[in-house]
């Protein structure tokens, strides 16, 4: 598998159910053929509202956080990086290109399927770095 067809093939599904408002059967299958478990974990998280956006005022500055077994795994969509050790031992290994909480973050957003948290900026630090520690 090309390195970057997992998320070739995501960004096309998420692009799909963005239109539909939904996955359909077909997505459904073709993304559980691609990402197998990982993407079992992500449908639940979507299914248990473990996917946050923290969106911070009066500055505007938003933060994705998937809520895991372990912890809260901060996810930077942008820069494809989550601080999970999946990330840190099968990603940055090249083994896989996606985490599950990077899966679930992706569907999440396009499928409108998260809970918004808002808080103040003076939080922004504390949460960053609790997020940002490593797993105990």
């Amino acid at each position: 598998m090309k390195e970057n067809s997992e998320i070739e093939l995501l960004e096309a599904m998420c692009k799909e159910a963005k239109n539909e408002g939904k996955l359909t059967g077909k997505e459904l299958t073709k993304l559980y053929e691609t990402f197998g478990q990982r993407f079992v974990k992500a449908l639940a998280a979507l299914r248990e509202n473990r996917v946050k956006k923290y969106v911070f005022k009066p500055s505007g500055r938003t933060v994705w956080v998937v809520v895991g077994k372990e912890r809260d795994y901060l996810v930077m969509p942008e820069a494809e990086f989550c601080s999970c050790d999946d990330f840190y031992f099968r990603v940055l290994d090249r083994e896989i290109h996606l985490c599950y909480h990077l899966i679930a973050q992706k569907l999440a957003n396009n499928l409108k399927w998260y809970n918004i948290i808002e808080e103040h900026d003076e939080l922004y630090d504390t949460l960053m770095e609790e997020w940002k520690k490593p797993t105990p």
